[in-house]
């Protein structure tokens, strides 16, 4: 009995130890869509290819940042969804709203249509610097379907100062970069957009009104 006592002591033991080594339940973060400027476009339909994401961001927990050639993350602090596909949801969110006159849908969504612009973004840089600031670097590309010519990419820097440290403050931060390149965005497709205007039409009369007529014989 005295054996089976100091086993029982010892396995509540390991239990309590076991209980008090556990990983705390993490704290689950989102981005969220920002308020901008609306963009009037004559193309009807936008389609956002699958968003590029540099590897290093492609985790469950979040970077916040990576000066002197280090990563620091956390191991509590941690995305609500994977990384990428998030990236995608909320800046579809940003360009609906700064493109009221056209439908913006994502190529891995349902929506199976012909777009009239194709839109790339490669988020090659979303974290906090050694100020403290987010900053985002992505390269643009805009295809005009109607356009035989390849799209040329271009890079994209921004950088937002967070209201502190606290992963709360750098994630807002990231949300109002990510904002910052829905507007940017929003702006070259408006400006890529500008139709030609037609010619004014010709008329048959003459410079004192008259129009035109053979001389009789």
């Amino acid at each position: 009995m005295r054996g089976l006592s100091v086993i029982s002591v010892l396995a509540g033991l390991t239990l309590a130890g076991v209980a008090g080594c556990a990983s705390p339940n993490p704290d689950l973060f989102t981005l969220a869509a920002v308020q901008g400027a609306a963009q009037p476009l004559h193309a009807r339909t936008v389609e956002l290819r699958r968003v590029g994401l540099a590897a290093y961001l492609d985790r469950p927990e979040i970077v916040r940042s990576d000066a002197q050639y280090r990563l620091q993350v956390s191991s509590i602090d941690r995305w609500g969804e994977p990384m990428g596909s998030m990236l995608e949801r909320v800046f579809i969110e940003d360009l609906v709203q700064r493109l009221p006159n056209s439908s913006v849908f994502s190529e891995s969504g349902a929506i199976s249509t012909q777009p009239d612009l194709v839109l790339e973004v490669d988020v090659q840089r979303l974290d906090a610097n050694a100020s403290g600031d987010i900053v985002l670097l992505a390269q643009v590309a805009i295809q005009h379907q109607d356009s035989e010519r390849s799209a040329a990419a271009t890079q994209v820097r921004l950088t937002v100062r967070a209201a502190s440290v606290k992963t709360t403050d750098l994630v807002a931060a990231m949300s109002t970069g990510l904002g910052e390149l829905a507007d940017e965005v929003a702006r070259k497709l408006a400006e890529g957009d500008q139709r030609p205007t037609a010619p004014a039409a010709v008329s048959g009369r003459s410079k004192h009104g008259r129009r035109a007529a053979a001389r009789s014989g």
